[in-house]
């Protein structure tokens, strides 16, 4: 057996940045993902999930076993701006021209963005990361007067997500696939169907099934 090596030349991996946001409004609760559209000006998106905490039991005056307690994901986005269509999902509605109310119901969406990963060798290899089911709750704007140093205002959201199914596996709000093991004609065929493009039409957002599906099939 080879000896392990640490810091290997190439293999010193980091991952940063926050890129390629895309939105995807749901139709209803059971409806269909519209159209994607990009989310310009995202800065952060910080990944919370929750849960998966340990239940012990015992029994025989020892520890007999430990449950764990199902596991949700969540997340803050912050931007400098966000969609027009992101609006419904904030709790708004355009009543006329130029003109919403909120505190109305919130639309769910799906969201996709890429993370950065870096080397000692200088890649420039991705994540991708897609949400299912996500609703967003309000969130603060803090407005303060122009002065000498000004600064464009952050718009932070947290949202919560509800499981999609996925065949042969637990539900899950989120998928990852890692440009340095995927497939790149199949990783190119997922982000042409998720951004679109002039020959696959509008950008829409697959199922876990599909996704699967378009990566594991062979050619």
């Amino acid at each position: 057996m080879a000896k392990i090596v640490w810091d290997d030349t190439g293999k010193r991996y980091y991952e940063n940045g926050v890129d390629h946001g895309v939105l995807y409004v749901k139709n209803g609760p059971s409806g269909a993902y519209t159209t994607g559209v990009p989310w310009n000006g995202l800065t952060t998106v910080t990944e919370s999930p929750e849960g998966a905490e340990a239940n012990d039991m015992y029994a025989d005056n020892i520890k007999y076993g430990s449950l764990r307690s199902a596991e949700t994901f969540g997340a803050t986005i912050e931007a400098y701006t966000y969609p027009d269509e992101f609006a419904p999902c904030d709790g708004s509605v355009e009543v006329a021209d130029g003109v919403t109310i909120g505190q109305q119901d919130r639309v769910p969406f799906g969201f996709c963005y890429r993370t950065n990963i870096g080397s000692d060798s200088g890649s420039s290899d991705y994540k991708l990361h897609i949400v299912y089911n996500a609703t967003a709750s309000p969130s603060e704007k803090a407005y303060e007067t122009v002065n000498d140093s000004p600064e464009a205002i952050t718009f932070s959201w947290e949202i919560e997500t509800t499981p999609v199914n996925v065949t042969g596996h637990k539900a899950t709000s989120c998928i990852v696939i890692d440009s340095r093991t995927a497939d790149p004609t199949k990783l190119t065929a997922l982000e042409n169907k998720l951004y679109g493009g002039n020959s696959t039409g509008e950008p829409t957002l697959p199922d876990p099934d599909e996704i699967i599906t378009m990566m594991t099939t062979e050619e």
